[in-house]
């Protein structure tokens, strides 16, 4: 009587190991993703199921495997011809199905589209930097002049005041000078005979 591994593969593992990686391909997920998900699910290793899958259960299963190839083959082709859409802003999602297969020529002008965003946000960056900049030397400037047109101000509101202190004394005086020559008798000179 011989000994049974106890970690022996079973029928039932097998056809999980292989509905599962059927799915990924199908799905257009990769080989690795499915040995992860299987290992998950049945307690081994992504490896030992990388091993089982190339040993034994892949040559049981070469026409799914070309009819999974095939559904996903067909599958991108018509995402390509229907939905060339690409989103205007990170917040939004592809169009299609909530578990999209995109196609590698829409991500790459997708991509390609927000590298020439993100340079043209750059150079629009430094462009308001520098304005930004030239803004804030221009207030200063403005600062400063307007510091000395106070200063000059406050030095003309004080000379107004002399002036005026000046010109009201001024006032005064020519005021009681001719209340001073309206008060004295004017004195007439005898015409000569």
């Amino acid at each position: 009587m011989t000994a049974k591994r106890q970690d022996a593969w079973t029928e039932e593992n097998d056809r999980i190991l292989a509905e599962i990686t059927l799915r990924h391909i199908r799905e257009g997920g990769t080989q690795l993703s499915a040995f992860e998900e299987v290992a998950h699910r049945l307690g081994r290793t992504p490896a030992a199921c990388g091993f089982r899958w190339n040993s034994a259960v892949r040559k049981q299963y070469g026409t799914q495997i070309q009819g999974a190839k095939q559904e996903r083959q067909n599958r991108n082709r018509n995402r390509v011809s229907t939905s060339t859409y690409m989103p205007s802003s990170t917040n939004e999602s592809f169009e299609g199905t909530a578990d999209p297969v995109y196609s590698l020529d829409n991500i790459i002008r997708y991509l390609r589209h927000y590298k020439g965003e993100l340079s043209q946000l750059r150079k629009t960056q430094k462009q308001l930097e520098r304005e930004l900049e030239q803004s804030e030397q221009t207030i200063q400037r403005l600062e400063m002049e307007n510091v000395e047109m106070r200063s000059r101000m406050n030095h003309m509101q004080t000379d107004y005041r002399l002036v005026n202190d000046d010109y009201q004394a001024l006032m005064q005086i020519m005021d009681r000078a001719r209340k001073l020559a309206q008060q004295r008798p004017t004195f007439q000179e005898n015409p000569k005979k």
